[in-house]
């Protein structure tokens, strides 16, 4: 006789979701969400082969979490509304910047991320190739971006530095950085 699940997948993403922002990456682990759970660790393998498609998991869902439709307009209007949005989904959530990253650079989950950019550059007049450059790039700025913010905020809280985050000031500028080189090529494919 089969003995019935107590939880269901969507269940344990959001306990997880959970565990990860009370007490950050490194101690989400299949152990402490099993406690939470009230289950043993071995039950959660019946949803998650192993912790790294858990993790893909939950990326997966901070993403759909924080990701909206695009507003219509220009190409680089949409890409820095992308770039944004994408910002503050990572942000919303302790160590998303750090677990959406790591997912996508691994291949197991994170493509969301990529698609909302890749998505702006649509009508941009870049061929396919320089689109998922421009996307790539976009990406590397708010990962790396968000990622160091939440390393600063978690240092300052922890008292091991003094110094603020670059915010979104710093964010908008680089940002705008990265657009206007990606205008430039544009444009230069269309000069003749």
């Amino acid at each position: 006789m089969e003995v019935p699940l107590r939880h269901h997948r969507s269940d344990v993403v959001e306990h997880a979701i959970a565990v990860l922002d009370s007490y950050g990456l490194a101690d989400l682990t299949m152990r402490r969400l099993a406690a939470e759970l009230d289950v043993r660790p071995s039950a959660l393998y019946h949803h998650f082969a192993n912790k790294q498609t858990l993790l893909a998991a939950v990326a997966d869902e901070l993403l759909t979490r924080g990701l909206r439709p695009l507003d219509a307009g220009e190409w680089d209007a949409r890409l820095t509304q992308a770039a944004s949005q994408l910002r503050d989904a990572l942000l919303a959530w302790r160590d998303g910047a750090e677990l959406v990253a790591t997912v996508h650079a691994f291949g197991l989950g994170g493509q969301a991320a990529y698609d909302h950019v890749a998505q702006a550059l649509e009508g941009s007049g870049l061929d396919e190739q320089w689109r998922a450059t421009a996307a790539r790039t976009v990406l590397h700025l708010v990962f790396g971006h968000a990622t160091a913010e939440q390393t600063q905020v978690q240092a300052s809280s922890a008292g091991a530095i003094d110094a603020e985050p670059g915010g979104v000031d710093d964010f908008a500028d680089g940002l705008s950085l990265v657009v206007a080189g990606i205008r430039a090529e544009v444009q230069s494919r269309h000069t003749p």
